[in-house]
């Protein structure tokens, strides 16, 4: 039965024609020929291009893989080795089977969990690769033993967000982890904290959540436009709350001032925000509204009409 022969051409020097000819590349046997004379330039050509085919087809699925993992630089070399498997029996077959230590193996299931929890969330590469190093730093120093491994993927998801200036709230990421709650994840939080060399987190900016937030609401674009210039105006003011709930009470505030007003519930369940909290943050920038509300987003005699939500000694602004 006749071979498949894969044959390319292309011009190069032929030392016997002394020109530029087609040269002929015959990739069943490796060899390159001159198209004019004959001649056989080189023989066993290597060929350097990606080769998609699997040497363990076994369910015949057309799997294009044809080599290992990829070299990862958290893991140590050891994953770089092969090893034989001569298991005895009738039908066995020696196979070649990848390497992969004890230590190395918890974290590639560390790594797998932090890229499932990252990728419900929608999260980046920097922030998964920077959480897997954090993971690797914990599993080095043996913190953090006593706790859910999930919990301690998540938390480190958590920081590595706050330290790409990309943050998710403990309540969003422990939505998409199950079995874990965001008492357990703050308290891994900690625990790194405290055993962990980490990056500046800083102080969780409210500038950094107005997009995500005033996207699950649907805000037109001049109003979140109006949220950011209000949140950065508020930076000077002295509001001793939680962000979060300071920014829920400013998109409060720039929806009660368009044509498509939110309804208070909507907005707790976009912020997260209780919203009790939220009224009382209401209540602590009202007396600044006028100054934080963009001159070009609204006029002053609507910005006064606004009014405090109920439960919270309704009234309107002064």
């Amino acid at each position: 039965m006749a071979r498949n022969r894969e044959i390319d051409d292309y011009r190069d020097y032929c030392k016997d024609c002394k020109a530029n000819t087609y040269i002929v590349l015959d990739h069943c046997t490796g060899d390159t020929i001159c198209s004019d004379c004959g001649l056989v330039l080189e023989s066993c050509y290597i060929d350097e291009i990606a080769e998609w085919r699997t040497f363990n087809d076994d369910n015949n699925d057309k799997d294009p893989n044809r080599v290992g993992y990829n070299v990862n630089p958290l893991l140590s070399q050891d994953n770089l080795k092969t090893l034989i498997s001569n298991n005895k029996g009738d039908h066995a077959i020696p196979r070649w089977q990848d390497g992969v230590s004890n230590s190395d193996r918890v974290l590639l299931q560390g790594f797998d969990i932090i890229e499932i929890i990252a990728n419900r969330l929608g999260l980046v590469r920097p922030i998964k690769d920077r959480a897997k190093e954090i993971f690797k730093k914990i599993e080095e120093q043996k913190t953090c033993v006593m706790r859910k491994r999930d919990s301690i993927c998540a938390a480190c998801l958590f920081i590595s967000s706050r330290e790409n200036k990309l943050p998710r709230t403990l309540n969003e990421i422990s939505s998409v982890v199950y079995g874990v709650n965001k008492k357990e994840i703050n308290k891994a939080v900690q625990s790194i904290k405290r055993h962990v060399e980490l990056e500046d987190m800083g102080t969780l900016n409210p500038s950094e959540l107005v997009r995500r937030f005033c996207s699950n609401l649907g805000m037109k674009n001049h109003a979140v436009k109006a949220v950011h210039e209000a949140v950065e105006k508020i930076q000077d003011v002295d509001i001793r709350r939680n962000p979060k709930s300071v920014l829920a009470a400013i998109i409060y505030t720039i929806t009660q001032l368009s044509d498509e007003k939110k309804p208070l519930r909507d907005i707790s369940l976009a912020a997260d925000v209780a919203e009790g909290t939220i009224k009382k943050s209401f209540k602590d920038i009202s007396p600044h509204v006028s100054r934080l509300v963009p001159k070009w987003y609204a006029r002053e005699e609507d910005i006064r009409k606004i009014r405090i939500p109920r439960n919270c000694g309704a009234k309107q602004l002064n």
